[in-house]
């Protein structure tokens, strides 16, 4: 009996053993099974998943793969960086024992699996860095209590924070920032008592942030800035006593900051900037002594700066700029021995600037737009410390001369004293500077000549010495500052003939030696300088023959101006021929007769010029109108043959009804099913007419859920595609969700009239609030910039989507209630079978001067270029508030013309609207003037990408940050 027992437990644990193999094998195959599948749908350009092998028994050695020592069973799946593309697929769903899972810095797209996380022992998900797409499904998270971290930041998702992230009790960090997010915080978000971090930054979320965040007894950073949160702030934000991170930067918050903050001796950093916060900067912010980082600026805060400051002996960046602090700053900041960073630029500070200032150690000190007056401090002629990088006392009233001993700022890269009252000449030892890339002491009274030494400054980038009183001759040796690019030494009093050696700068952009007294001839080699971009030299008294050709070429005859005796074919003076024998002149005769004799010939010729410019314009525009008219009789034409349900005579009512009609027409919503509120009859009454573009009439409906839309009604009908491709081409318009797009709601159609469904703006478009005399609000500064800086991500969102506009304009500008800017009317090119040059010329005269010259040219590609001039033009427009041409009685002014001249002439600052009343900042003002200049070169290939724009212009609106991000 013994032995048949043991017999039979033998036989059990072979075949238990066999099961055991037989799941294993299970367990691996489907580990394999799975990453194989999910494999199998990407894109992989660089062959970083070459490693993965279908015929593999495990996955365990596989490239950004790990599995359980025990199980074997793979339990973390880190692919980051990996250039990876394509859907997350639901291979990963096989991966039961999978504990983290991390594929950011990729390019997957698509929505989110709303099964992905249902493993029961997931937690970390890192999707970050991606183009995923969709709203955040709501039952992603029903099964989330093992989540740890997640982090979808840096997408393209949208909707509102999901319900079900509240069941998520073991949550740690949460990062939902750079997406499109909406809505409120959800209240419930305090109870996630395990939070550590919160991060949902740069997002549209709105409303007041909500009381009971104390809740979070662990919460260490809390990142809300860039949405649109109103009201104080949390005011029991103090009961989170181990937060060291606060960022409500770039919200809607107002009043004064919530006093809780002060509870808070573990902060680190505390970033308010870009708010409506008022009164008085807060004496208990000195009593935080951990803090490290403390932006203030872009807010309405006035009073004294505290002299408890003083306190903040761990403080390495101050930014208080762009407030009311008047005052000056305390003298008990000399403790602040760690500060690096110190802006306190665009203020009402007074007096002499603290001697302190130099003793720190800080790399960078903005102290610009103030009323600091006296003398450049005299600690400066003494200082040992050599670590400043960066020093801008622009636009204040410093007075006495430069110390020689600025010299000894070794490590110098930013010197700006533009625009001060400082006399004397400029110190020799500025050449000692080897660090130095701009030097700008524009706009004082200097005097003296330019010192020979100031070329040991071999990193010069920019040299900008205008508006001074110095004399002499240009340094020959020029030459040696090798990385120059802009040179502005205008409206001095400098001598002498222009050095050859200037042509050796292959790197100079920009040229300005305007209004001096430069004599002799331009040298032949300046042609050769390929980068140059303006040379502007008149008002000299240069003489014989210009250049011939590279720049020079297509040089404005504006730059040459004020020099009589120079010829050649820019300034329609022709060379005189070369004489065998010296020529006698007549000593009777006046040189100024002679002089004012070429003026008046010179004078005439422009004006022939100018008229003939007018004369082609007035023919262009004429052409334009007819091509218009006989689009339009064709349209006609083809609509009154077409057997439409609309009868579009008088009100426009409809001739028949969907009832009574079941292919009477088909209405599609993106969002949803919708009607109108008073009845399709109303759909196109021509009471509700708001608008008309080249492409049709634009009418204001309300729908039954009392939300307003726009409606376009298509008047191109004989040239739009079949229903099935015009609805296809729609449905890919209606998914482009952008800030800075009007949202594309829906549609409708029948085979004779096409209906485009928008969100509706109240407050209208561009043109209107720029050009509009009706209207009572005049655009400040700030409003401009905001929209300029819209419309360029706008812009740039489309070209990264590989949609060309061609048709921008202000009118297809729409501005929202927050004046953030929306660009319309975009990809309905796409409608048609093909770029026709008939539609494009049924376009002339609406969009005349935004268009690109190479519309002009049948046989040159239109690419996303032809946008990019029309945004420089429009740049132009919102900045100067002038249409892109003007008509006067006698003339035609052409805005980019116009400004271009004023440019040259050193005179741009007087094109921005007279209507802000100089209330604007110069220093973003004419950075942006030029960059819409070199958006609306003639020439395609100089104008920049729309990414580089938006670089750009993000760079100019925060100066102060160039060198330290504040």
């Amino acid at each position: 009996m013994m032995m048949q027992m043991q017999q039979i437990l033998s036989l059990f644990l072979v075949l238990f053993g066999s099961v055991l193999v037989i799941s294993s094998d299970q367990v691996f195959n489907d580990d394999v099974l799975g990453l194989i599948v999910f494999k199998a749908g990407l894109e992989d350009p660089k062959g970083k998943l070459s490693t993965w092998n279908e015929d593999d028994y495990s996955p365990c050695n596989w490239v950004g793969v790990k599995c359980d020592p025990i199980t074997n069973r793979v339990t973390v799946l880190v692919l980051d960086g990996f250039s990876l593309s394509g859907h997350i697929d639901r291979g990963l769903l096989r991966l039961q024992s999978l504990q983290v899972l991390s594929l950011s810095r990729n390019n997957f797209t698509g929505a989110i699996n709303p099964d992905l996380l249902t493993f029961g022992s997931l937690q970390v998900v890192d999707l970050s860095e991606n183009n995923l797409s969709g709203s955040i499904p709501d039952r992603l998270f029903q099964q989330c209590w093992s989540l740890r971290v997640v982090s979808f930041a840096k997408n393209n998702l949208t909707g509102k924070i999901p319900n079900s992230l509240s069941s998520c009790y073991s949550l740690v960090t949460l990062n939902l920032s750079f997406n499109q997010l909406y809505g409120e915080i959800p209240s419930w978000m305090w109870f996630l008592r395990g939070l550590q971090s919160l991060d949902l930054s740069n997002n549209f979320l709105e409303g007041e942030i909500p009381e009971g965040i104390q809740n979070l007894y662990d919460l260490r950073e809390l990142r809300l800035g860039k949405n649109r949160f109103t009201g104080t702030g949390p005011q029991d934000i103090g009961g989170c006593l181990l937060l060291k991170l606060i960022d409500f930067s770039g919200n809607f918050l107002s009043g004064k900051f919530p006093e809780s903050i002060q509870r808070l001796n573990s902060c680190t950093f505390l970033n308010l900037q870009g708010n409506s916060f008022t009164g008085g900067v807060p004496n208990w912010i000195g009593e935080m002594k951990n803090l490290e980082v403390l932006d203030l600026s872009e807010n309405r805060f006035s009073g004294w700066i505290p002299k408890s400051f003083g306190n903040l002996d761990s403080l390495s960046r101050l930014n208080l700029s762009r407030n009311q602090i008047t005052g000056n700053l305390p003298e008990s900041m000399v403790n602040c021995i760690k500060l690096l960073a110190l802006d306190i630029s665009h203020n009402h500070l007074a007096g002499p600037l603290p001697s302190w200032i130099f003793r720190i150690g800080s790399k960078s000190t903005y102290a610009s737009w103030n009323s600091f007056n006296k003398r450049i401090p005299p600690s400066l002629a003494s200082v040992s410390y050599d670590g400043l990088m960066v020093l801008d006392l622009s636009s204040n009233a410093f007075s006495g001369q430069l110390p020689s001993s600025v010299g000894d700022l070794s490590s110098l890269q930013v010197l700006n004293l533009s625009t001060n009252n400082i006399s004397g000449s400029i110190p020799v030892s500025i050449g000692e500077l080897k660090s130095l890339y701009i030097l700008d002491l524009s706009d004082n009274k200097l005097n003296g000549s330019i010192p020979s030494e100031i070329v040991g400054a071999i990193s010069l980038s920019e040299l900008r010495l205008q508006k001074n009183f110095l004399g002499g001759r240009i340094p020959t040796k020029i030459n040696k500052c090798s990385s120059l690019k802009y040179l502005n030494l205008s409206h001095n009093k400098l001598t002498g003939s222009i050095p050859a050696p200037i042509a050796n700068l292959i790197n100079l952009e920009h040229v300005d030696l305007s209004w001096n007294e430069l004599s002799g001839s331009l040298p032949k080699e300046l042609m050769n300088l390929t980068q140059l971009f303006s040379f502007n030299v008149s008002y000299n008294q240069l003489q014989g023959e210009l250049p011939v050709g590279g720049f020079f070429n297509i040089i404005s005859p504006l730059s040459v101006s004020g020099n009589p005796l120079l010829c050649g074919s820019v300034v329609n003076h022709s060379c005189p021929p070369v004489h065998p024998k010296p020529i006698v002149l007549n000593p009777n005769s006046s040189y100024s007769n002679s002089r004012a004799s070429f003026q008046n010939r010179h004078h005439k010729m422009i004006l022939s010029i100018s008229t003939l410019i007018a004369i082609g314009a007035a023919a262009f525009i004429v052409i334009g109108v007819m091509a218009v008219t006989v689009l339009n009789i064709h349209v006609r034409s083809s609509m009154s043959r077409s057997a439409a349900p609309f009868a579009l005579s008088g009100g426009e009512d409809y001739s028949c009804s969907p009832e009574n009609d079941p292919k009477y027409g088909k209405l599609v919503m993106f969002s949803g099913d919708a009607d109108i509120a008073d009845g399709a009859h109303n759909l196109l009454n021509k009471d509700n007419e708001i608008g008309r573009g080249g492409f049709g009439v634009v009418y204001c409906t309300v729908l039954q859920d009392g939300k307003s839309v726009a409606i376009k009604k298509l008047t191109v009908s004989s040239l739009i595609k079949s229903q099935e491709d015009f609805e296809s081409e729609v449905k890919k318009l209606g998914k482009m969700r952008h800030q800075n797009l009007v949202a594309l709601e829906g549609y409708y159609w029948t085979s004779s009239l096409q209906l485009l469904i928008y969100e509706y703006l109240a407050r209208g478009s561009l043109h209107k609030l720029l050009h509009n005399d009706d209207s009572e609000t005049v655009l400040s500064w700030r409003r401009r910039f905001k929209i300029i800086l819209g419309m360029a991500k706008g812009l740039a969102y489309l070209h990264e989507m590989d949609i060309i506009h061609y048709n921008l304009k202000s009118t297809n500008v729409l501005i929202d209630c927050t004046y953030e800017p929306k660009i319309g009317d975009f990809g309905l090119v796409r409608l048609l079978p093909m770029l026709d040059h008939c539609v494009l010329s049924s376009k002339v005269q609406s969009a005349l001067g935004y268009m690109a010259p190479e519309f002009a040219c049948r046989t040159v590609k239109i690419t996303e270029k032809c946008d990019i001039y029309g945004f420089g033009i429009l740049v132009l427009e919102v900045v100067t508030g002038k249409k892109p041409v003007e008509y006067m009685e006698d003339d035609v002014i052409v805005l980019c013309d116009m400004v271009r001249s004023a440019l040259e002439e050193g005179m741009v600052e007087q094109c921005v609207d007279e209507r802000l009343l100089r209330n604007f900042a110069i220093e973003e003002a004419i950075p942006v003037i030029k960059l819409g200049l070199v958006c609306a070169s003639q020439v395609p290939s100089n104008r920049p990408d729309m990414a580089e724009v938006v670089s750009i212009l993000e760079l100019i609106q925060c100066p102060s940050e160039g060198q330290e991000e504040l």
